[in-house]
């Protein structure tokens, strides 16, 4: 299990076995990690995970708390990962993924201006250490409907839009389990973005493959562990 998924696991079993309640303030970050077990930064992705969910508030200037859980949340929670957990179909969704990114990444190698590809590059900057998994996510599908756009093909632009628009969820998802996930995104967009500015059609192509198969990967495997 990853070392956010078992400190997202250990808040939530304190939060069942009532050590923490609806409205508790959680303890001070160095005292919950030493008293779980867990470093701090393994703490800090799972309370942001919790937060994105709702079933942590994290108030800016006073402190982290367990939310009402009322019905609405607990819903709402529930629909988010279910979504992602028992929907088997988001890998159907990454095997179109898997066969259309690559051709346009390679059709926007041949296509792609100097200026547009300058401006994917800057595109890729944009994200930094402190960068939240919205902002992540939503620059993440700019980056590909930018070069699927690039590939002269409306009809091809179209697909990926709509697949990637709904593999959304699982983008987040991964976003907030996976510790390194922004900075592999971060890595792989670029390397595909050089290749596409260096004219390099099947090397674009490679990379944009590999981009999406790893996420694919990651998501099988998280999948699994849940049967």
């Amino acid at each position: 299990m990853a070392l956010t998924d078992d400190a997202i696991e250990k808040i939530k079993a304190m939060i069942i076995d009532g050590s923490l309640k609806p409205g508790d303030r959680l303890p001070r970050e160095a005292d919950l990690a030493e008293q779980l077990g867990i470093s701090r930064g393994s703490l800090r992705e799972a309370v942001r995970a919790l937060s994105m969910m709702r079933i942590i508030d994290v108030r800016q200037g006073d402190g982290t708390y367990v939310s009402g859980l009322t019905p609405e949340i607990l819903l709402e929670t529930m629909a988010f990962v279910i979504d992602f957990h028992q929907d088997a179909s988001i890998l159907d969704l990454f095997e179109v993924r898997r066969a259309l990114e690559p051709m346009a990444a390679e059709k926007a190698a041949r296509l792609m201006t100097d200026d547009e590809t300058a401006r994917l590059l800057a595109l890729v900057d944009e994200i930094g250490p402190d960068s939240s998994i919205e902002d992540l996510v939503a620059n993440d599908l700019e980056f590909h409907h930018r070069i699927a756009e690039a590939s002269g093909n409306a009809v091809l632009c179209s697909f990926i839009d709509g697949v990637s628009g709904r593999t959304q969820r699982a983008r987040i998802w991964r976003g907030v389990t996976q510790q390194d996930a922004l900075e592999q995104t971060q890595r792989e967009h670029r390397a595909i973005a050089r290749a596409i500015g260096d004219r390099q059609p099947s090397i674009a192509a490679a990379y944009s493959l590999a981009h999406v198969a790893g996420i694919e990967g990651w998501i099988r495997q998280n999948l699994a562990e849940q049967d």
